[in-house]
């Protein structure tokens, strides 16, 4: 099966570098229109003019209406992609845990809000979620990234069982180590975790394509993410253990 994207009305966010233009520049190039968004407004620009694309600067939980307006009033793809890589431990101050939930999780839940109606009014929409391993797995370092990319995946996941039947469809990309400025900002952890296995991001771009013609909900850019996704529900002592080892290996180095 192969799933065209041509004409249709796509939204990326978080698209001024990294995953997101990656999936701008393919949908692009598949002949859909696309609007890039980005808070930095210079590398949303650049992105858009590159492509073809619009530029909608900004956050991304404000993005919709004016989007919808670019795109003669129908969104049919929308990419939550921006993301908040926040490291730390239980001790991150409030504000890093609520700048995390907000745009990991509540960014989601916004758009979601907006494009729902017009949705399940003409039977068809997609919902692509940028989750990250994380949000199956966990990743040292990084409690308020790890636990809003759960929250990520766990919305994705109501979104599909409670729409799907509907005619909207949802993917949740979770992929490891990509190489982009989120992996360089993680440090010694990144190192040791993610970089090793690290891909480029339009090895991310293809999996998603790849994951659209077949239909699937997880989309998995590192396919050994599936095993470890699979030890964790089947033995998750086991697992955690293993994830200890990291943790103690990593404070060795750090």
């Amino acid at each position: 099966m192969v799933v065209s994207v041509r004409g249709a009305g796509v939204v990326v966010t978080g698209a001024g570098g990294g995953i997101g233009a990656a999936l701008a520049r393919r949908f692009a190039r598949e002949g859909a229109r696309v609007v890039v968004n980005d808070l930095d407004a210079g590398r949303a620009e650049a992105v858009a003019a590159e492509i073809g694309a619009v530029a909608l600067p900004g956050d991304a939980s404000a993005v919709i209406g004016a989007a919808l307006d670019a795109l003669d009033g129908t969104v049919d793809i929308y990419c939550a992609n921006a993301g908040l890589g926040s490291g730390g431990s239980e001790t991150a101050p409030d504000e890093v845990w609520d700048a995390a939930w907000d745009v990991n999780v509540m960014a989601h839940v916004r758009a979601a809000r907006a494009l729902l109606p017009g949705w399940l009014e003409r039977g068809r929409g997609r919902f692509v979620s940028t989750v990250s391993a994380a949000g199956l797995l966990t990743m040292i370092g990084a409690a308020p990234y790890s636990v809003t990319k759960h929250g990520a995946h766990a919305f994705a996941e109501w979104l599909s069982l409670t729409y799907r039947h509907r005619g909207v469809k949802v993917h949740a990309i979770c992929p490891q180590g990509v190489r982009t400025a989120m992996l360089d900002a993680t440090g010694s952890a990144g190192d040791l975790v993610l970089r090793p296995t690290a891909i480029e991001p339009g090895d991310v771009a293809d999996a998603l394509f790849e994951g659209m013609a077949e239909d699937r909900f997880l989309i998995l850019p590192h396919p050994e993410v599936a095993a470890y996704y699979r030890a964790r529900a089947t033995d998750p002592d086991h697992w955690l253990t293993g994830m200890n080892h990291l943790q103690r290996k990593w404070e060795a180095v750090d």
